[in-house]
């Protein structure tokens, strides 16, 4: 099939690539060193740069290794080292695609160079010409698939002397070779260059024609089976541009070939914006449960830590979610922790027996002799003596009271300096899980309590995407390009926007992860809030102060400063 211009990825004439060819004293890449790096780079079927070095190893090389390349310890004694070359080899193929005759060889030295001298591997696209090789000529054309074999077939320049910048020079003739027998089968760009290798099925390959119709705008697309059933639902910034990947190598994953190969046809949801085609997925996942979706197993199922309805409270984990409630947590597990945690440091019990509220003459447990609560089913607390640790609990949860994360941060440090470093270690990690779930409902909550929040973000072209959201739900969503006056767009969006009653709960009703994912957009770096039927803001005595406490993986917090105490 014949793509039309505007289907094509990126042209090969305007691919950089650098092909590259090391030698090495033999062994594996961890243990083995590198003697010779050579690259070319080329644009446009012309050479625009070459990069040639020995290498010292830092050790003698083989024998049998001198025999092959001719490469002798005596001549790598005074080249530079490898901690020297890399990063000067990083930089000449910074941004290109690599190529190289049996590609998994050199990148595997390359990795481990970067590996062990402290440089991210860039993870460039990768071309392997003997892969190539081997999926375009046939054995009537060659009984050997070796780099001189292929550089006899197409007539190439260098001669290859296993040597690096020979070898490398003799693979770009042998490249271009390749890429003119598979232009003639229509691989003219370079997504359909890297998506035409041996494990892209048949089945895959003919299906291309399912993106053909699909336009190039944000959405969301459905890959639907023989009975018309969804089996798959995803966002794109680009619809046709993302299906196509789906038929070409680029998809590696198992499930995603299988998906493919029952797909009949796939359908498109043209949204205005990311946000928009983000939405819409959550759902669509949560009306289909799409077969080949992880996340659409269970869709919307959260859980909730509430307090009972009975004259001595306790936590309890449920389903629906109730006025008051800490969450929404994703597992039961993560929420069970985050009850127990919450119900030691307010003391509550934790016994699942109904205790009328003249209390009853039962022995208490354990936990009481510990400590950790007030025994009410013995008659030791009263109804009145039990209620400052439901309004401590309440008062946290709702952004009124910190007393219990004061607690818990004093019992942190009195393990610590008392040397329990297990014991405290485990008290932070529930600490941290502990003030992740009230800092979550918090946010959560403040965004569901607002009727009506318009929120703009720059598109990144002069024009701004505007979000309609009420009550924590996308009602309305749209664009001003560039020029378009924006206001009345807003207006439009506005008076057109879902209506939407809000509901019982801390979220008003609204979905957790669709509320969520508002969220991280109205708080982006540039989004503007427009206007707001009243004040979006979250709780001044909640988590919000200890967020210093969380912490993150590149940000050193009073928390980390604590682990670090702890051992």
């Amino acid at each position: 099939m014949q793509l039309a211009f505007d289907e094509l990825g990126t042209p090969l004439r305007d691919v950089t690539f650098v092909v590259v060819d090391l030698e090495t004293t033999g062994g594996a890449p961890s243990d083995a060193g590198i003697t010779e790096i050579g690259a070319v780079k080329v644009r446009g079927g012309e050479v625009v740069g070459e990069f040639a070095t020995l290498v010292d190893p830092g050790g003698p090389i083989p024998p049998q290794v001198v025999a092959l390349t001719g490469i002798t310890t005596a001549m790598v004694r005074a080249a530079p080292r490898l901690d020297r070359v890399l990063p000067a080899f990083l930089e000449f193929a910074a941004g290109a695609v690599l190529v190289a005759h049996n590609a998994r060889f050199d990148t595997a030295f390359l990795r481990a160079a970067c590996d062990t001298h402290g440089y991210p591997w860039p993870n460039p696209a990768v071309v392997c010409t003997l892969t190539l090789s081997r999926r375009v000529l046939g054995r009537h054309e060659t009984r050997s698939h070796r780099l001189s074999a292929l550089a006899t077939l197409f007539g190439a320049r260098t001669t290859p002397t296993h040597r690096a910048l020979d070898d490398a020079k003799a693979t770009v003739d042998v490249l271009h070779g390749l890429l003119e027998r598979i232009g003639s089968l229509g691989v003219q760009s370079l997504e359909e260059l890297l998506g035409y290798l041996p494990d892209v099925t048949p089945t895959q390959r003919r299906k291309r024609h399912l993106a053909a119709h699909l336009p190039g705008t944000p959405g969301v697309y459905l890959f639907r089976g023989p009975s018309d059933e969804v089996l798959y639902v995803g966002t794109a910034s680009d619809l046709r541009r993302r299906v196509r990947q789906y038929f070409t190598a680029s998809e590696g994953r198992g499930r995603m070939k299988e998906m493919v190969s029952v797909a009949e046809r796939v359908e498109a949801v043209e949204c205005a914006h990311s946000l928009e085609a983000g939405v819409r997925e959550l759902r669509l996942l949560a009306a289909h449960r799409p077969a080949y979706n992880r996340r659409s197993r269970n869709p919307g199922k959260v859980w909730w830590v509430a307090l009972t309805d009975e004259p001595f409270p306790r936590l309890s984990v449920v389903r629906r979610p109730r006025d008051g409630a800490l969450g929404p947590f994703s597992s039961r597990n993560r929420a069970t922790t985050v009850a127990d945690t919450l119900a030691g440091l307010a003391r509550l019990r934790t016994c699942t027996r109904r205790i009328p509220a003249a209390g009853s003459a039962e022995a208490p447990c354990v936990l009481a002799e510990l400590g950790r609560c007030g025994a009410p089913c013995s008659g030791a607390q009263t109804t009145v003596d039990y209620a400052p640790s439901v309004r401590l609990v309440t008062g946290l949860v709702e952004g009124r009271d910190t007393t219990l994360l004061h607690r818990g941060h004093d019992q942190l440090g009195e393990l610590a300096a008392a040397q329990h470093f297990e014991r405290a270690a485990r008290r932070r990690d529930e600490l941290v899980a502990l003030l992740r779930a009230v800092a979550k409902r918090h946010r959560l909550a403040a965004l569901a309590s607002v009727a009506e929040l318009v929120g703009a973000a720059p598109d990144g072209a002069g024009g701004w995407e505007f979000a309609v959201v009420r009550h924590g739900r996308l009602a309305s969503a749209g664009v001003a390009r560039r020029g378009t006056p924006p206001l009345p767009v807003v207006d439009a969006l506005v008076a057109s926007a879902e209506t939407v009653l809000p509901g019982t709960g801390p979220l008003r009703g609204a979905n957790a992860e669709e509320t969520a994912l508002l969220w991280r957009w109205l708080t982006r770096p540039g989004v503007r809030l427009v206007r707001s039927s009243q004040p979006w803001a979250e709780p001044g005595h909640g988590a919000g102060p200890w967020r210093d406490w969380l912490g993150t993986a590149d940000t050193a917090t009073d928390l980390e400063r604590t682990a670090d105490a702890l051992g």
